[in-house]
C-alpha cells in the first residue's frame, strides 16, 4: 500500500527512476480499487462493470491517469529508455506487449542519464 500512496504523492514527476517493486505494487492496488469502485458503480448506479465505467470508475482513472502515465515513464527511465516509449500504448495490441515487456525488464545497474538506481536507496516505510 505505501507504494500505490508513494505513486500518488508523486502525482506528476516524469523523472527520476521508478524500481519494479514501485510500479507492480501501483498497478496491484490500482486494479484492486478499481474492482472495488466497479462493484460500488454496479450497486449504486445499476451499471455492468463489465460493459462500462460508472460514474465513481470514471472518476478513479481520470484522478489516477497522471501519476500512472508518471510511474510509466520512471520505470522506463529505470530501464535506461525514454519516457516517449509510452506512446506505443497507442498502437493497438503490439504496443502493450512491447510495453509490458519493458515494465518487467530488470533496472538498469549503477546510475543512468535519468538518476541513481532507486534499488540502492532506502524504501519508504
Amino acid at each position: 500500500m505505501n507504494w500505490f500512496i508513494e505513486v500518488v504523492k508523486k502525482y506528476a514527476v516524469f523523472t527520476g527512476r521508478a524500481r519494479r517493486k514501485e510500479y507492480w505494487f501501483y498497478v496491484l492496488f490500482y486494479l484492486i480499487f478499481a474492482l472495488i469502485i466497479g462493484i460500488v458503480d454496479a450497486m449504486i448506479f445499476g451499471v455492468d462493470p463489465g460493459l462500462s465505467t460508472g460514474p465513481l470508475g470514471t472518476i478513479y482513472v481520470l484522478a489516477l491517469l497522471i501519476p500512472s502515465l508518471a510511474v510509466g515513464v520512471r520505470r522506463l527511465h529505470d530501464t535506461s529508455r525514454s519516457g516517449w516509449w509510452m506512446l506505443l500504448l497507442l498502437l493497438p495490441v503490439i504496443g502493450p506487449i512491447i510495453l509490458l515487456v519493458f515494465f518487467v525488464l530488470d533496472s538498469t545497474p549503477g546510475t543512468n542519464a535519468y538518476g541513481p538506481n532507486p534499488k540502492e536507496a532506502p524504501e519508504p516505510a
